[in-house]
């Protein structure tokens, strides 16, 4: 009988050591080119707040991440697909049981519709319990002729345009921490406590509204529940459908955040960034010889880099033999932002000069980031039809070069929002005006999110198409 991975977890120990990792290559990043740095309007403030992130508790452990990488390098090998989302920018105050909830159960709904329709293990990841640090593309914001700090994500500073709000606090670091701690404590009470488990699919649908998704939702629930009822006859066990592997991930932007938090493994020394169990490099500070790329490079986490429409294989390279110059299966992941006019053209070259090295990397696809426009409201928002247009891009250019399309990144929420255009429900600029809370991008709402699982499933299960 085959040992269950979480057992494996108890059995691999924990990043114990008190205080942040001791290795001294573990701080080559900070003499080297750095992006979208904050800059600290308090020393004091700055240096206290670091001081304190080094003694407290690791987020994760390492022997999850090590679980996460058996699970990514079957993504890898094209035996399972992997489901990765949450919130643009989450927000302390967000960070409530409800909306957390919200958002596990709909990711929880779409793995289900993946799994079923499409017969395909999901490795479950979210944005969540650190995404709270935003790139921006100016350092500062113009107002009716004033000019304050950007919003850098709630870790930094506050979204108000005031002076106050703006300033670069360092305390927020703290709080972030303690708000990923409480966050994930209830993401793991959900997940292995039997709210994952696979007899309460038709539970997970309730208090949401009707529509055309959650109808063809339900039919497949209806389909999971017969299934399940069937081996429940047939005396299968069914303690491993009670809970669910559950993994977090975020942006490492602040890496002095990243720094603060990385521990040192009991078992084998390796140092570890215990903040998630997955971090990403984004597209604005994937340099090969920057400071994001020489830190994440010396932790062991599995790592994620975006490529956006200027990437090319050479850069792919350059960057997998700096992240990941052993070849080890599951450690890297490229997460592909192309836009659905271009990602036909672009991506082609960079998949086949990335396999024709031989390079097995997890291929997923990020289809808001480079599909975002301006509504004539003035709204900032993506079309639905766009978001899926690349993802099917992704999945045909990966059909046609023989590598496995492995995943997707997605931009979403469990809420009623209006904020990208289209789908079933057919949101309109004019909803707009009431239902759009972002802080930063538009994401897709719960029933836009379950029309892309049922879309994908399609591509999953019937990759040459009907």
């Amino acid at each position: 009988m085959t040992e269950d991975p979480r057992d494996q977890i108890l059995a691999f120990g924990t990043a114990t050591s008190e205080g942040p990792a001791k290795d001294p290559s573990l701080d080559a990043w900070r003499e080297l080119p750095i992006r979208q740095a904050p800059q600290w309007s308090d020393e004091a403030e700055h240096r206290a707040a670091l001081a304190e992130l080094a003694q407290v508790p690791p987020l994760v452990f390492a022997g999850e991440v090590d679980v996460l990488r058996m699970r990514l390098a079957e993504v890898a090998r094209g035996e399972a697909f992997l489901l990765q989302g949450g919130d643009c920018a989450e927000t302390f105050a967000g960070s409530t049981a409800n909306r957390i909830s919200a958002r596990v159960k709909t990711i929880l709904q779409m793995a289900a519709v993946l799994t079923y329709g499409a017969s395909t293990p999901v490795v479950k990841m979210g944005r969540i319990a650190g995404q709270y640090a935003k790139p921006r593309s100016s350092d500062t914001e113009t107002r009716d002729g004033v000019t304050l700090p950007s919003f850098r994500g709630e870790i930094v500073n506050g979204f108000e345009f005031t002076p106050e709000a703006r300033r670069h606090d360092a305390r927020r670091m703290v709080r972030a921490y303690h708000t990923a701690a409480s966050t994930l404590n209830l993401v793991r009470a959900f997940t292995q406590g039997g709210f994952a488990d696979l007899r309460s699919v038709h539970a997970w649908n309730k208090g949401f509204m009707e529509n055309p998704a959650y109808a063809q939702y339900e039919e497949t629930a209806a389909e999971i529940d017969r299934a399940v009822r069937f081996m429940d006859a047939a005396g299968v066990d069914f303690e491993a459908m009670r809970r669910t592997e559950f993994y977090s991930a975020h942006e490492a932007l602040l890496l002095e955040y990243e720094r603060a938090l990385t521990r040192t493994d009991s078992r084998t020394g390796d140092p570890y960034a215990t903040s998630a169990h997955f971090l990403w490099i984004g597209e604005r500070t994937r340099e090969v010889d920057g400071a994001h790329v020489d830190f994440l490079s010396r932790v062991r986490n599995p790592i994620g880099v975006k490529l956006g429409p200027s990437a090319t294989a050479v850069d792919a390279l350059a960057l997998a033999e700096k992240l990941d110059p052993n070849r080890e299966p599951g450690r890297l992941t490229f997460i592909t932002r192309m836009g659905a006019e271009r990602i036909r053209d672009v991506l082609p070259s960079i998949v086949e000069g990335v396999r024709d090295a031989g390079l097995t990397p997890v291929w997923v696809t990020d289809p808001m980031h480079g599909n975002t426009v301006t509504a004539e409201n003035g709204y900032k928002t993506r079309r639905f039809d766009d978001v899926m247009d690349e993802v099917r891009g992704f999945f045909e250019v990966h059909r046609a070069l023989g590598t496995h399309p492995g995943g997707m990144h997605v931009e979403l929420t469990g809420d009623d929002v209006a904020e990208c255009l289209g789908g079933a429900e057919h949101v309109l600029e004019a909803d707009f005006n009431e239902r759009y809370e972002t802080l930063c991008d538009p994401r897709l709402n719960h029933q836009q999110s379950l029309e892309m699982a049922f879309a994908v499933t399609e591509a999953l299960a019937h990759p040459g198409g009907r």
